[in-house]
């Protein structure tokens, strides 16, 4: 027989979890305040809140640090990238998880070795080849390497999404005469998109929040995606004690990402789990 009453385990993990998210939010609702003070109230007291909102820090940080240009771009690489590269994944792991054929263990063997593989290995082939296939310093040139750079995390999800699926559908497909690309596109994407919606979400926020690509594949700086940008506009304060600006550029950099978390929350939850439960 069940019981709601809760045990002092319980209660030690709510203080943990809830301590666990006092570390996240207070450091965000500490920038925002910070981006709405004057740089006089800022070195005063950087805890004091601010006496009058400066609401034209956001305007300053728009113009001064570029962010519109930024957002273009930002926009460009991250939707061209996440289309691209999702569709990929989805029908990369429907053919490693669904279809037969010689070599497929093999290849899923090799994709769990590159698990053992630190990332930043591939650093310096991945730039060769950029430099000869003249992708350097172009966007398009840096979505087709992430694009095409497939996740083992993004596979392993997905593919335990679509294993979980009854092989009967697709027999009952080909018995109608639907053709293998036929079969995925009208049964399988459907019935797998609680999993390639988690993994679109995931692609999102590694992409929005990628740094070390941009920063080395482009150095046309109004190429440079919100990350470089907010990079370099950090290395302008050894010079200039304009912190409001850049907490202001800050708050504005990291506005998607929130919206995007709170807005398919749940989407990331359910699909994860359950991926995880039926796979």
């Amino acid at each position: 027989m069940k019981t709601n009453e809760n045990t002092i385990v319980d209660w030690i993990w709510r203080i943990v979890l809830f301590g666990w998210a006092l570390t996240i939010i207070v450091p965000l609702l500490w920038v925002i305040y910070e981006s709405l003070k004057t740089n006089q109230e800022f070195f005063a007291d950087v805890w004091a809140l601010p006496k009058i909102w400066a609401w034209e820090n956001y305007k300053n940080a728009w113009v001064s640090y570029e962010l519109g240009s930024t957002m273009l771009n930002t926009l460009y690489y991250v939707g061209v990238s996440l289309l691209l590269g999702t569709f990929l994944t989805t029908i990369n792991a429907y053919a490693l998880v669904r279809l037969q054929f010689s070599g497929r263990k093999l290849i899923w063997s090799m994709i769990m070795l590159s698990l053992f593989l630190p990332g930043i290995n591939a650093l310096v082939p991945q730039y060769i080849l950029m430099r000869d296939l003249h992708l350097l310093n172009s966007l398009t040139g840096l979505i087709i390497l992430d694009s095409l750079g497939e996740s083992v995390f993004f596979l392993m999800l997905l593919g335990g999404f679509m294993q979980s699926l009854p092989k009967e559908l697709e027999e009952s497909a080909y018995m109608d005469g639907a053709s293998l690309f036929q079969t995925f596109l009208k049964i399988i994407v459907p019935l797998s998109m609680p999993g390639i919606v988690t993994v679109a979400i995931f692609k999102f926020l590694g992409l929005y929040n990628n740094f070390l690509g941009p920063f080395i594949y482009l150095s046309d700086a109004s190429k440079h995606t919100i990350g470089v940008k907010m990079y370099h506009a950090n290395q302008i304060m050894q010079y200039k004690s304009d912190m409001v600006t850049l907490f202001a550029g800050v708050t504005i950099a990291m506005l998607p990402t929130l919206i995007i978390y709170i807005l398919f929350q749940r989407k990331i939850v359910e699909g994860a789990t359950l991926g995880a439960v039926k796979g």
